[in-house]
């Protein structure tokens, strides 16, 4: 199969368009398709493409021996391998996996003086490694995040268009029900990504298939590899204990109680003992933590309680592949989700929201009467957002909309497995209607 479009597929178009484009870094984890989304837009895009890894040509890391100069790099690169052509104003330096070789980094700010070559770095890790660079050319860089696919990017994977998504939008907006081919579609569609994740090889494979063959496999290998990372690459830090932390996350979330406990890591486990284990998965971009409000009510930054949070896996399908093998025929062979359900659900919610740009909070009484999974904003209102497992009713949500002490609280979301359901101030969608959350928000007038 060919390339699978993304959406950073967008952003570099516009990036080459700025006349005053700065050097880029384009850092996610490992395998969401970084490598492979930038050499194609760099074939598209530039006569001449100078293509440095740092992890399989460890010897370029001697290109600053002369100095970060832009001159001096170029002539460096040229004595390596003469091969590689560099013609100013039509050439694309791409340094890639440079959590290898951080400092490299540095060198961007003179490539924006010189103002003769574009520059693109990539790499996993990229938060940690940061901290080894004396100087990162702040003011003279552009950072820009890279996830794995979202469930629109499925669907494109998948031959769906523009004009679905729109119609998908359509019935947000209008509240019209989906027609019982259009929710089976799609519903069927979202419990493959959700089985899947969004990692461009497994999805590639599986549309090839036509089957979930060998994606498990494909899951469980990355898995492995992301704890090599940490072993590689965790410095200063228990290695294990950061290992056993991220192994921990599906016992955790299959509880009534989701909020992560380190007594649930291992026995009498305390937060002191795990500082920074939790910092260092987020920045490695393998979680997602949402944190705890104080008080429901505006502003969200910095009303949070930072001793309770959420822990979920950035792709819920590497969520699924850590499941017992007993749950992985039921979800490959009857896409049942089983008892995992609340917590997949709820994963996959999570990883929508930060792939749409939100910061992930929740909110729970001390007194465990009122709970909420998600808050989002608009200009002036704050908006819990439910995830269901059922059709049920939302007595948290109910209670936040009605409710005269959450002033900033006037309407709710529910994102159930029923179809659109529209009973003012209360929006029910759909699971699949989860990434266009944003755009509905922008376009719904009294959210405005």
């Amino acid at each position: 199969m060919g390339y699978l479009r993304r959406k950073a597929d967008e952003f570099l178009c516009r990036w080459k368009e700025q006349e005053d484009r700065l050097p880029l870094i384009i850092q996610g984890a490992r395998q969401v398709g970084k490598t492979e989304t930038i050499r194609k837009f760099a074939a598209e895009h530039y006569d001449h493409v100078v293509e440095i890894n740092f992890v399989t040509d460890p010897k370029y890391k001697s290109i600053i021996d002369n100095g970060f100069a832009a001159d001096n790099i170029i002539k460096s690169i040229s004595l390596v391998d003469p091969e590689k052509e560099m013609v100013p104003g039509n050439t694309l330096i791409f340094f890639d996996e440079i959590q290898a070789f951080p400092e490299i980094a540095t060198s961007l700010k003179f490539f924006k003086e010189d103002g003769q070559y574009d520059v693109i770095c990539s790499g996993s890790l990229l938060g940690i490694q940061y901290q080894h660079i004396a100087s990162i050319s702040v003011g003279y860089k552009e950072d820009y995040k890279m996830y794995s696919m979202d469930f629109e990017e499925f669907l494109w994977a998948k031959g769906y268009g523009e004009e679905q998504m729109d119609s998908i939008l359509a019935h947000m907006l209008s509240g019209e029900p989906f027609s019982e081919l259009e929710y089976s579609i799609y519903s069927g569609l979202f419990l493959e990504f959700c089985v899947l994740g969004g990692m461009p090889n497994i999805v590639s494979r599986y549309i090839q298939q036509n089957n979930f063959q060998g994606s498990l496999q494909l899951q469980r290998q990355l898995l492995v590899d992301y704890e090599s990372d940490v072993r590689k690459y965790a410095e200063g830090l228990d290695q294990a204990k950061i290992i056993n932390v991220y192994r921990s996350i599906p016992a955790q979330l299959a509880r009534e109680n989701k909020k992560f406990q380190y007594n649930k890591v291992s026995k009498g486990g305390r937060s002191k003992e795990y500082m920074g284990c939790i910092d260092w998965l987020q920045d490695a971009g393998l979680i997602n933590v949402c944190h705890c409000m104080s008080f429901p009510e505006l502003p969200i930054r910095g009303n949070t309680d930072d001793s309770k949070f959420k822990v979920y896996f950035s792709d819920t399908g590497l969520l699924v592949a850590s499941l017992d093998d007993e749950a992985q025929e039921d979800l490959r062979a009857n896409k049942n989700l089983g008892v995992y359900k609340g917590a997949l659900y709820e994963n996959f919610a999570a990883e929508a929201l930060v792939k749409q740009g939100y910061e992930l909070c929740y909110y729970k009484k001390e007194n465990a009467t009122l709970e909420e999974d998600f808050f989002i904003r608009s200009r002036n209102e704050l908006i819990p957002v439910e995830i269901k497992g059922n059709t049920n009713k939302s007595k948290s949500l109910n209670q936040l909309i009605s409710g005269k002490q959450y002033e900033d609280i006037s309407h709710g979301i529910k994102f159930t497995t029923g179809n659109i359901g529209h009973s003012e101030p209360l929006y029910t969608f759909p699971y699949f209607c989860l990434f266009l959350l944003k755009r509905f928000m922008k376009e719904q007038t009294f959210f405005a």
